[in-house]
């Protein structure tokens, strides 16, 4: 069973992008899910990013976000309404109870699924990121700039969704173990995915112990010593070496949304569309600038779009023609 986060290789313009345009893409709708705590702002976020994962092909991490999202958003608000104890409006009142507030209050509820909401939208960002964003192409561009540092994300990002089809295994199997057999705890699945996980993690640093990986990396030999008569000069720049991949034909267009997101959400910040406070009472600002700030946030869920393709005009011959 594959993980709904694992990366899936697709033909779409997100998947098509290098990693430093995707990256600046979700990760300014991500720095405008920290930044604002407008619900309006906050719901057109995770709209926008729903709608990229879904025209990314991501369906799956999309749906397993949401989940997530919202289990995590409703325990968040449980934990703000039985701790908080401020506001004006009282909705229940508990009593007296140890370590935990004596009423319930609309502006903590209101402030939990604020927190919640932002949550969900930040587990969407990374959800996309991880179902539409390459690894190994991550591995690549860090490489220069710290060979030891993007090895270990890349199998971070590569394990985990292997750790998750591990414990999807053993629930099934402990399901399918009769009625007979004594009920398998979550602590008992637990142990055993986590001693799982702790022998693969051994597994992996021994092989790469064994190929070379802690030892200092050889400097490369440039192309054209090796094959001085057979190096087209085309295929190799001035030190002999071969040229870099080129970008992607959708690079500009991530990050031309990413940068006008992060800039609005800026402005947008200084501006006043961020009017939002939920205590002593509840205030939601819905003016010019928030609404202009939301729509914006909602197109740029499109960028991911896929463009049509061509029409070829028919070639087919005249009637009189054809044998």
């Amino acid at each position: 069973m594959r993980s709904p986060f694992a990366y899936r290789p697709r033909s779409g313009p997100l998947q098509s992008a290098s990693p430093a345009a995707a990256v600046a893409y979700l990760g300014s709708l991500a720095t405008v899910g920290f930044l604002y705590s407008n619900p309006i702002v906050l719901a057109a976020t995770g709209a926008a990013l729903v709608l990229a994962g879904l025209l990314a092909g991501a369906r799956d991490a999309v749906r397993a976000a949401l989940w997530m999202g919202l289990t995590l958003a409703l325990l968040i608000v449980a934990v703000n309404v039985l701790v908080v104890d401020r506001g004006a409006t009282v909705l229940v009142r508990l009593g007296q109870l140890p370590l935990l507030s004596d009423v319930i209050t609309a502006e903590a509820l209101a402030a939990g699924a604020v927190i919640g909401l932002r949550a969900a939208v930040v587990l969407l960002a990374f959800a996309v990121y991880s179902a539409c964003v390459d690894p190994d192409r991550v591995l690549r561009a860090l490489r220069p700039l710290a060979r030891r540092s993007a090895l270990t994300a890349t199998l971070v990002s590569r394990l985990v969704p292997v750790a998750a089809a591990d414990a999807a295994r053993l629930r099934d199997a402990a399901r399918l173990r009769g009625p007979a057999a004594a009920p398998v705890g979550r602590a008992a699945l637990a142990r055993r995915l986590l001693a799982g996980s702790l022998d693969r993690a051994v597994d992996v640093a021994a092989t790469l112990e064994l190929r070379g990986y802690s030892l200092n990396p050889p400097r490369p030999t440039p192309v054209a010593t090796l094959f001085p008569p057979y190096t087209s000069k085309k295929r190799c720049d001035r030190r002999g070496e071969r040229p870099r991949a080129r970008r992607s034909r959708y690079d500009r267009r991530f990050y031309v949304v990413g940068a006008l997101v992060l800039i609005a959400g800026v402005a947008g910040k200084l501006l006043g569309a961020d009017a939002f406070a939920e205590y002593p009472a509840v205030q939601l600002g819905v003016g010019p600038a928030t609404l202009a700030l939301a729509t914006l946030l909602a197109l740029s869920g499109l960028t991911p779009l896929s463009p049509r393709p061509r029409r070829t005009a028919s070639t087919s011959l005249p009637a009189g023609w054809r044998s």
